[in-house]
C-alpha cells in the first residue's frame, strides 16, 4: 500500500497521470477485501491488485477511460453467475470498485520580477498553483519582494533553465524586462512540454520575436501554440488588472479538458 502512495507522489511530481482503483464494497466471497487498491499508470502498467482475472482486466480498461476523461467510475462485479465463471471468477460474491483519476499539481513558472509578476504570484497561489519566480536581478528576485513564491531563482535565465523540470502540468509566463530576455526564454520554453506558454507584449513584438525564432529553425506551428499577447482581452491597464487577465487565461487553459474528479459514473 505504501508503495502505491509513493508512486502517486512521484507521478504527480513528474506531471504524469494515472488512475487509482479501490475496492469499496464486498459481499460474500471475493478475491480481495475492501480497501484493496491498484494503481493503473497511463502506459497501462499497474501496481497492486484488486483480484486478477477478468475483474482486474475490466478495471484496467475502465481506468484508461478515467485517465482520458477525468471522470471517476464505480464498477459493479457479480461473481455469482455463469458469466463470472466464464471469466474464471467463481468466488460467489459481489464487489464494487471505485476508480478515480490521479492528477498532477500545476506549477507556474514566472520569468521576470516586475510589478506584474508580483501580482501574478499572489493570484496564482490563491488558486492552487505552485509558483517559481525567475529573474537575473537579485534585487528583484528575492523573498522580500515575492513572499508568496514557492521558489525564487536569481540567476541569468540560461542557468535557471538547467534547474527547472517542465512537464505537462507546467505553465510558463514570460514577463521579463525586455525583448531580448523574452526571446531567450521563449526559445527555451517552446522546446519544453509545458501545457501553457504566454508572453507579454504587443502584436508587433510578437511578430518580431516569432520571425527571429523561425529564422533559428523553430516552426510556425510550434510558435502558434504560444499565447501572445498574453492574457484575456479585458481592457486591462494596471499591473493588477494585467495579472488578473493573465491568470484568467492560465486558469482557462488549466480547466480545459481537465480531469473532473467530482463527477462519478456508475458502470
Amino acid at each position: 500500500m505504501e508503495d502505491i502512495f509513493e508512486e502517486i507522489v512521484k507521478i504527480r511530481r513528474e506531471g504524469g497521470s494515472a488512475a487509482l482503483a479501490t475496492i469499496t464494497v464486498v459481499t460474500g466471497s471475493t478475491p480481495r477485501n475492501e480497501g484493496s487498491k491498484m494503481l493503473i499508470r497511463s502506459d497501462g502498467s499497474i501496481l497492486g491488485t484488486v483480484g486478477g482475472g477478468s475483474l482486474e482486466a475490466r478495471v484496467c480498461r475502465e481506468a484508461m477511460k478515467v485517465i482520458e476523461d477525468g471522470e471517476s467510475r464505480v464498477l459493479h462485479f457479480d461473481l455469482t453467475g455463469k458469466e463470472a465463471a466464464k471469466g474464471g471468477m467463481i468466488c460467489g460474491g459481489k464487489s464494487e470498485v471505485f476508480v478515480e483519476p490521479i492528477v498532477s499539481n500545476p506549477c507556474l513558472y514566472v520569468f521576470g520580477g516586475g510589478h506584474i509578476s508580483f501580482f501574478i504570484t499572489k493570484i496564482a497561489k490563491m488558486v492552487g498553483f505552485r509558483v517559481v519566480v525567475t529573474d537575473d536581478r537579485a534585487e528583484f528576485a528575492n523573498r522580500e519582494r515575492f513572499p508568496d513564491a514557492d521558489e525564487i531563482i536569481a540567476e541569468n535565465f540560461s542557468s535557471a533553465f538547467q534547474k527547472l523540470t517542465i512537464n505537462k502540468s507546467s505553465y510558463i509566463v514570460i514577463v521579463t524586462r525586455g525583448h531580448l530576455h523574452d526571446e531567450k526564454v521563449l526559445e527555451w520554453a517552446v522546446k519544453t512540454d509545458a501545457r501553457y506558454i504566454g508572453m507579454i507584449g504587443s502584436k508587433k513584438k510578437k511578430q518580431t520575436l516569432f520571425s527571429n525564432l523561425q529564422a533559428k529553425g523553430i516552426s510556425k506551428d510550434v510558435l502558434e501554440k504560444v499565447y501572445a499577447p498574453i492574457g484575456l482581452e479585458i481592457e486591462a491597464e494596471t499591473p493588477e488588472e494585467i495579472a488578473v487577465s493573465i491568470m484568467a487565461e492560465v486558469i482557462k487553459v488549466r480547466r480545459k479538458n481537465e480531469p473532473r474528479a467530482q463527477k462519478t459514473r456508475e458502470v
